[in-house]
């Protein structure tokens, strides 16, 4: 499948120059990762796509009606932005078509009802959405294409390779930004008569009955565009200065809270960034600030895609460094003071005040701070059988209870704990090795520990 990004209207100029010959009703563009309508890529190649062959464009979706890894209230969040972007999407006479099938079968029953001349995906790093895309891609009788619109640098552009960590990717994303960084165009209203038949409200009439698990969490955050947009608006206005010193502060509110936003794609980290910069031309003095931003949602956010596209064992130990493997294996016996069950672990039952208050944050809302989370992450690791045994409890409570679980951030924050991913070995100790460890005292010496513990434990 062609992978397409950067001068997209050249781009699409060629592309449907080859796809001349090939007849369709449309261009079907199936929306997974990347869930809005505004700074979407591949939404806009799969429009200029429609426009060079005169055909309309129709936007599909697949969604699996129940899975024991996701949390209820995950797709429940998921389905309400996904609403909106059907309604903003038939405003501008787009029809958005929901399918309840597995991800293959559901593209297949799209492609063969709507005969499409060329099927446009966006892109995800993942075992399972790649190996969908190819498996369609080999089936039907149109080109199919993938773009990249959920990082400012394509992943395949950014590196070639699997990176070793940040200080290696780092200059070749800053490098690519200047090209990157550009504003997409708007997608515009079709005609009237090129919806073809399909109601406006199809999407939302058609939204297939649930059969996931409830979870019991209970979050603050508003899904959608809109949302999305308040939530990036509140970040830059409040908490963006202090970000470079807050954010590891789990006792303070001062994250950018965007995490959901950008994992469901309901924002670009395009836009992110460019709203960011804008602030700082008339406030020089947060540069540290938007530093620290920009570090996150790029070059950390594309790190942990570049690790899942170039490392196929992404969510197990065989995608760890050489030497994180080994020194894990060395002391895979060492005694435990303490081991604890997978239920215990869910059920906050540990003797660490401070990791049952993240394990409680985290099933109570949804989400975890960044720093608790690594402590969170380390820590099942020295109360784990193995670690193994560690690695997949912590998949397993992540993508069901975190709202932006599943996702290549997690994936690699939590071969970074366990396993060294990005990291360097340490002092050699018990149990890890030389991976890096953290302790109770470390928290106290950190932040106020008592604030946070209290927060979700009284």
């Amino acid at each position: 499948m062609p992978l397409v990004n950067a001068s997209l209207q050249s781009r699409i100029n060629q592309l449907s120059s080859n796809d001349a010959d090939v007849e369709g009703s449309c261009v079907l563009y199936i929306m997974s990762r990347d869930q809005r309508v505004r700074d979407n890529d591949a939404l806009l190649a799969a429009q200029l796509h429609a426009q060079q062959q005169a055909v309309p464009l129709v936007v599909g979706f697949v969604l699996f009606p129940g899975s024991r890894s996701r949390a209820r209230e995950h797709v429940e969040f998921m389905l309400a932005g996904l609403r909106d972007a059907s309604a903003t999407l038939a405003s501008k006479n787009i029809p958005f078509i929901c399918k309840s099938a597995a991800a293959i079968k559901g593209a297949q029953q799209l492609v063969a009802e709507l005969q499409p001349v060329a099927l446009y995906f966006d892109f995800s790093p993942l075992r399972g959405p790649r190996s969908s895309q190819e498996t369609v891609a080999s089936s039907v009788g149109c080109p199919v294409y993938v773009v990249d619109t959920h990082n400012i640098v394509p992943v395949w552009c950014a590196s070639n390779k699997q990176e070793y960590a940040a200080r290696t990717i780092r200059p070749k994303i800053h490098k690519h930004l200047d090209t990157y960084l550009t504003k997409t165009a708007d997608i515009v209203a079709q005609k009237k008569s090129s919806t073809m038949g399909i109601p406006a409200d199809y999407f939302v009439a058609n939204a297939p009955e649930l059969s996931y698990r409830k979870a019991g969490i209970s979050t603050q955050y508003i899904s959608g565009e809109a949302a999305a947009q308040n939530v990036l608006a509140d970040f830059i206005n409040n908490r963006l200065a202090g970000y470079a010193e807050r954010r590891n502060d789990p006792a303070e509110n001062g994250l950018s809270n965007l995490s959901p936003y950008l994992h469901f794609g309901q924002l670009s980290s395009r836009r992110a960034v460019h709203e960011v910069l804008n602030i700082l031309e008339a406030r020089p003095e947060i540069q540290k600030d938007v530093d620290a931003f920009i570090e996150e949602v790029v070059v950390r956010k594309e790190l942990s895609d570049n690790y899942c596209y170039y490392n196929a064992a992404y969510d197990s130990l065989a995608g760890a460094p050489d030497w994180a493997q080994k020194t894990l294996a060395k002391h895979t016996q060492d005694p435990r003071e303490y081991v604890y069950s997978r239920e215990q672990f869910e059920q906050a039952k540990t003797h660490d005040t401070a990791w049952n208050a993240a394990q409680i944050e985290l099933t109570s809302t949804g989400k975890m701070h960044g720093y608790m989370r690594m402590y969170w992450a380390k820590k099942v690791l020295e109360w784990s059988s193995s670690p193994e045994d560690a690695l997949q409890t912590l998949i397993i409570l992540n993508d069901f209870y975190s709202l932006d679980g599943g996702d290549p951030n997690g994936y690699s924050g939590i071969m970074w704990s366990v396993a060294g991913l990005h990291d360097r070995p340490w002092q050699e100790r018990p149990v890890y090795g030389t991976i890096r460890s953290m302790v109770y005292n470390g928290l106290r010496r950190k932040f106020n520990l008592q604030q946070y513990i209290d927060k979700y434990t009284k």
